[in-house]
């Protein structure tokens, strides 16, 4: 059963006809509406978006790239993967660093010396204190947001478990509804079956939690688009050779059916 592709046009919907104009730091403008929540229930297949193709591999290689602490560019554009390549040509860095962005965060961040992965400590966690509520990661370091090319659009996931099932909802303070949300769905639906994989645990409810969630007023037709296609069914995945904390895996994405590619630039 796919409600998520109900839920995503009903979020293009209210902020289509009901969003306020806002002027952004791009200077592209958007229509922005403030605190909305999408769930998604596991079970019901993985979460991908069927009313426009999503960029799967593209998604896939970020969540690589996060998973391994790296916040070098080289990885990303050796594996064809350009999203992130008008935010470093905007910082005006030559090295390939994009700072203590979200792979440091997660897997680096030290502080007096001291190395402190998250990922790592989560993991541990649901398998020896599953019950406990600060299942945490956090890439909102204040100390250092003004290292980062970008601060972190999505900043922080929580998990639970109930039922030897896993759940995670992640917060989202700048909701990017066109191009950025469909990516941000599929890359924590992924990153909650690898959690899985590496607990033992069932996978339970996805939920995305978002703040400022808004359309570039650029990508207003290709919503109006989107929000009239036909759904389908959604897919599976079939995860093989599962190493989490070196951020390896193979994933197959089984029988996604979708509806054409909608083009929309991207605002940096």
């Amino acid at each position: 059963m796919n409600t998520l592709d109900e839920q995503y046009r009903g979020l293009l919907a209210t902020v289509l006809y009901g969003g306020i104009d806002k002027s952004d730091r791009t200077g592209t403008g958007t229509k922005s509406v403030f605190g909305r929540q999408i769930r998604h229930r596991m079970s019901d297949g993985f979460p991908i978006l069927t009313t426009k193709k999503v960029a799967f591999k593209t998604m896939v290689t970020e969540l690589k790239w996060f998973l391994k602490g790296d916040t070098n560019i080289k990885y990303l554009q050796d594996n064809n993967c350009k999203i992130w390549d008008g935010d470093y040509k905007k910082s005006g860095r030559t090295d390939g660093g994009l700072g203590p962005i979200y792979g440091y965060q997660w897997r680096n961040h030290s502080r007096y010396g001291v190395q402190y992965d998250q990922i790592s400590n989560l993991i541990d966690n649901l398998i020896n204190n599953p019950s406990s509520r600060r299942h945490i990661v956090n890439s909102w370091n204040i100390d250092m947001l003004d290292q980062m090319t970008l601060p972190p659009c999505h900043y922080s996931f929580q998990c639970y478990v109930a039922d030897g099932e896993l759940s995670l909802m992640w917060n989202q303070r700048s909701a990017d509804l066109f191009l950025g949300v469909p990516f941000n769905i599929s890359s924590y639906g992924l990153l909650l079956l690898l959690l899985c994989e590496a607990t033992g645990l069932k996978p339970g409810t996805l939920i995305g939690s978002f703040g400022d969630m808004h359309l570039y007023q650029d990508h207003i037709d290709a919503a109006k688009t989107q929000i009239t296609r036909e759904q389908h069914t959604l897919p599976t995945v079939k995860l093989s050779n599962v190493n989490i904390l070196d951020g390896d895996f193979d994933v197959e994405l089984i029988n996604y059916e979708h509806e054409p590619a909608i083009k929309a630039p991207l605002s940096n």
